[in-house]
């Protein structure tokens, strides 16, 4: 006999539906994925008929709207505002009808570089009432723009074709700390006596690669750097520096001096760094060491506040001991901490040690051979 087991239908049940799946599986296309064009597609009118779709008129397009900025002010044509600022482009002007507009009464930054401006309506700068930063550089401007608003902190006006630096270019700007001019084929008789008299807190001041023979008259006292490398001086004097008293830094770089006029430094007693590099120097300029000269007698104090001069590249051919170290000064107080006179000719092996007595460290001292161009 035979051991039969009684049918189960839940079985027959499971296997039926399973071998459905297994036919519907085989005979199924393969996945292809809808892109967001084929969606659109289906909405369409008449995309599932073969009938052709019915095209709507076209409305008319409404102008566009000026783009808003992060603090809620239209953005001016042609510009980038993020907050506080605006970046503009492509300009061949500058005036209150295509660039100046509402928004900018919040900013306090104005990005004009690298543009083809080359005026400046008089009136374009009349709602910028908080601007604090004004860049111009890279343009075609002849002129100092009129009008600047009185709150500007900082006005960079570089690489333009300013000839002519007017008594009045800068009235009333007694907020300006930041005055950049270079690279404008300025001349000194172009720069009014006076010129920057309104300028009562700016700190620095470059006029660096332009066609000026001497050091501007009347610079500010409360200047702290002044850069006037690249041009052609060709004399230091001492009424050219008069009333510095606050100048920390002095840049005469790459210029035609030979001369430097004894008691020149004498009334910037905060001086610290000097630079006369790339010049016509026959000798290390005695007006450094005008025995009312402050800076010559630093201390430590918590902060290292030492003497650096920069005068590589030149024409001096002899180096005294008392050149750079007045006679019995204590060498346990240095005085500087960077002397270069490399790519002088001078015959270094005839310098004697003691002359860098009142130098920090020796290796601050950079001398170097001398090649004839």
């Amino acid at each position: 006999p035979t051991l039969q087991f009684p049918c189960r239908p839940e079985i027959n049940m499971k296997s039926a539906c399973l071998s459905l799946l297994l036919v519907s599986v085989c005979w199924a296309l393969p996945f292809r994925q809808s892109g967001f064009m084929d969606f659109m597609m289906e909405d369409e009118p008449g995309s599932g008929s073969p009938m052709p779709p019915v095209f709507k008129p076209r409305t008319p397009t409404p102008p566009p709207v000026l783009p808003e900025g992060p603090d809620g002010h239209f953005c001016p044509f042609r510009c980038q505002c993020h907050l506080r600022v605006s970046q503009c482009s492509d300009l061949g002007l500058f005036d209150r009808q295509n660039v100046c507009l509402e928004r900018n009464t919040v900013d306090k930054t104005l990005i004009l570089v690298n543009n083809k401006i080359t005026i400046i309506h008089a009136k374009a700068f009349s709602s910028l009432i908080n601007l604090e930063r004004l860049y111009l550089s890279k343009n075609l401007l002849k002129d100092v723009p009129a009008n600047i608003p009185k709150s500007l902190q900082e006005l960079r006006i570089h690489e333009n074709q300013i000839n002519k630096i007017k008594k009045s270019s800068f009235a009333g700007m007694a907020n300006v700390i930041v005055m950049e001019l270079g690279s404008n084929p300025l001349s000194s008789s172009g720069v009014d006596n006076g010129a920057f008299a309104d300028l009562k807190r700016v700190s620095y001041i470059r006029i660096a690669d332009t066609n000026i023979t001497s050091i501007p008259k009347g610079l500010p006292s409360s200047l702290f750097e002044l850069h006037l490398d690249g041009n052609k001086i060709t004399k230091v004097t001492a009424d050219s520096l008069k009333g510095l008293k606050n100048l920390s830094k002095l840049g005469l770089s790459h210029n035609e001096i030979s001369v430097v006029e004894n008691g020149s430094l004498a009334n910037m007693p905060h001086l610290r760094e000097l630079h006369l590099d790339n010049n016509m120097l026959t000798s290390v300029p005695s007006g450094i060491l005008h025995p009312k000269m402050k800076i010559l007698h630093f201390v430590t104090l918590s902060f290292n506040q030492f003497q650096v001069i920069y005068l590589h590249t030149n024409k001096i051919a002899a180096v005294g001991t008392e050149d750079f170290c007045p006679p019995g000064y204590n060498t346990k107080k240095a005085m500087y901490s960077g002397i270069s006179l490399f790519s002088n000719p001078v015959p270094y092996w005839e310098v004697q040690p003691i002359t860098f007595r009142c130098v920090f460290d020796r290796s601050a001292i950079q001398l170097g051979n001398y090649r004839k161009k």
